[in-house]
C-alpha cells in the first residue's frame, strides 16, 4: 500500500511529518537513488528503498533479515535503476521484508553481497571508520611486476586522492601471459576502486569477483543464489560494526 514519504520518515523515527517535509524539500531524501523534493511523493514501503542522507530508513519493530547474495555481473546494485536494468533485489522476489543492499558492487562485477533491512548495521558496515576488509579475485592483464605490485600496495592516485594501502598477490599466471589472476584485499571501497587501482598501475581488469566480506565467504554459493546468514555470522557483523 502506498504511502506519503513524510509519513513514512515520520513513522521511521526520522523526524516529524512537518520536519520530514523540510529534508525532502532540502534534497536529503532518495527513492530508489534518486533526489525526491515534491512533498506529495508517494512510496511502496514493500517495494521501494527509502535513504535520508544516504542511508537507509527502515521502521523499528519490523523483523531483521539477513541475507548473502552471489551476484551475478549484469546486474545493479540499487533497487531499481533508470536504465530499466536488472536489479540485484531481482533475485530475491520471495523475500517479504523490504531489504537492500550493505554497500554496492559495480555493474560488471560478481560475488559476495550482504542484504538486509538492518539500517543501523548498513550504516556501521559501509562506514569508512569500520575498515570491513574485503577481498576480490581479479583477472587482471597482463601480469604486474614487483614495482607495479609494490605501487598497488602503497595506494595509488585514484579520482584526484590517494587510496589507502591495499593487499594484492598473484595467484596464477597463463602460459602466455596475457593474463594473470590476484587477491585482492581492500579496507575500503570506492565506487568501482578496485577496478581504478589496476588501471592506475596499468593492468586493468578483465574479470572481477567479491569472494569475502572480513571473515564471511563465498563459499560455494552459486551465481545468482542467496542463503540467510547464520546466527553466529550476524553477531561477527555486530561486533565487527561496533568496534
Amino acid at each position: 500500500m502506498e504511502e506519503r514519504l513524510q509519513k513514512y520518515l515520520a513513522e521511521a523515527g526520522i523526524a516529524s511529518r512537518r520536519k520530514s517535509e523540510e529534508w525532502i524539500a532540502s534534497g536529503r531524501v532518495k527513492v530508489n537513488g534518486v533526489v525526491v523534493t515534491a512533498l506529495g511523493t508517494k512510496i511502496d514501503p514493500q517495494k521501494d528503498q527509502v535513504l535520508f542522507d544516504d542511508q537507509p530508513v527502515v521502521i523499528s519493530g519490523e523483523k531483521k533479515i539477513y541475507l548473502m547474495l552471489h551476484k551475478p555481473e549484469g546486474y545493479v546494485t540499487t533497487a531499481k535503476e533508470q536504465f530499466g536494468r536488472p536489479a540485484v533485489l531481482d533475485l530475491v522476489r520471495d523475500v517479504k521484508q523490504r531489504i537492500f543492499p550493505v554497500g554496492r558492487l559495480d555493474y560488471d562485477t560478481s560475488g559476495l553481497l550482504l542484504l538486509t533491512n538492518d539500517g543501523e548495521l548498513t550504516y556501521r558496515l559501509t562506514h569508512p571508520k569500520y575498515d570491513v576488509d574485503k577481498t576480490y579475485i581479479a583477472k587482471l592483464y597482463g601480469v604486474p611486476d614487483d614495482m607495479d605490485l609494490q605501487k598497488f600496495r602503497r595506494g595509488v592516485m585514484v579520482d584526484g586522492r590517494k587510496t589507502r594501502p591495499a593487499k594484492i598477490r598473484i595467484l596464477e599466471i597463463e602460459k602466455d601471459r596475457r593474463f594473470c589472476t590476484a587477491e585482492i584485499i581492500l579496507h575500503e571501497g570506492k565506487n568501482r576502486q578496485v577496478r581504478k587501482m589496476c588501471d592506475a598501475i596499468k593492468h586493468p581488469v578483465a574479470q572481477l569477483k567479491r569472494v569475502a566480506t572480513g571473515t564471511l565467504t563465498l563459499g560455494d554459493l552459486p551465481k545468482g543464489a542467496y542463503r540467510p546468514l547464520t546466527e553466529k555470522e550476524v553477531q561477527y557483523l555486530k561486533q565487527l560494526s561496533a568496534k
